[in-house]
């Protein structure tokens, strides 16, 4: 058995992506009139890992990206009312309810009652603990951490922090590239749980997945009979 299961948050317990997609499309409408959509997401996507360095993952970091494209875009033309339109469109990406997936309200309280858990999440420390909060989930973990980015020496960080043996360390996440290949990386068990749509900075080429060993479920609804199969 494991002596701990770790789980990611953003589209792994609650969703996330969805979000960001969604306010990307408002934001490509709010410059049509400038130039096409694709044009405007590819630049933005340009910016927000230009950004990262700056302002790391998460609503503020997108807002600012989208603010600071929307005037390379258009020459700096773009009225005032329209910064303010984007500003409000992260407000409210800000403001949206948390809404967990399928199976976590049964699943994560079920898990609780047999093995230590702990959330392991990126981003902005504000934000993530918001979304925490409003989960409902907090009381089932064990250990939260919130982290600046998820690499193999930050999960060799953590499994040191909490005395845990890798091999008996068990991540569960939607990302291949955070929360899946690092883990295995450090001698960890990982499994992919696919998220409906995935973000272009972390996704992996087929050839980079296929060099590592990890189990991939469907649904979270598969991992209590997944994890009965191992014995200690």
């Amino acid at each position: 058995m494991f002596d701990m299961l770790a789980f990611d948050a953003d589209d792994t317990l609650w969703h996330n992506e969805t979000l960001f997609v969604m306010t990307q499309e408002k934001f490509r409408a709010l410059l049509e009139p400038y130039l096409t959509r694709e044009w405007t997401g590819a630049e933005l996507y340009a910016t927000e890992i230009r950004n990262l360095d700056y302002f790391g993952y998460g609503i503020k970091g997108f807002t600012l990206s989208m603010i600071e494209t929307a005037i390379e875009l258009t020459d700096a033309c773009i009225p005032a009312h329209e910064i303010q339109s984007i500003i409000d469109f992260g407000k409210a990406m800000v403001k949206t309810p948390v809404n967990l997936l399928d199976h976590v309200p049964e699943i994560i309280p079920s898990l609780a009652q047999s093995h230590l858990l702990m959330l392991i999440t990126k981003g902005d420390l504000f934000e993530q603990e918001t979304k925490i909060a409003q989960s409902g989930l907090v009381e089932y973990f064990t250990h939260i951490e919130i982290v600046a980015e998820k690499t193999a020496a930050m999960y060799r960080r953590l499994l040191t922090k909490h005395q845990l043996d890798p091999q008996r360390f068990l991540m569960v996440g939607n990302s291949l590239r955070s929360d899946i290949l690092p883990v295995v990386e450090v001698g960890g068990h990982a499994i992919h749980v696919p998220y409906q749509t995935t973000w272009a900075h972390e996704m992996v080429s087929d050839h980079v997945a296929q060099q590592h060993t990890y189990a991939e479920l469907a649904h979270l609804g598969l991992l209590p009979d997944f994890i009965a199969q191992f014995k200690s």
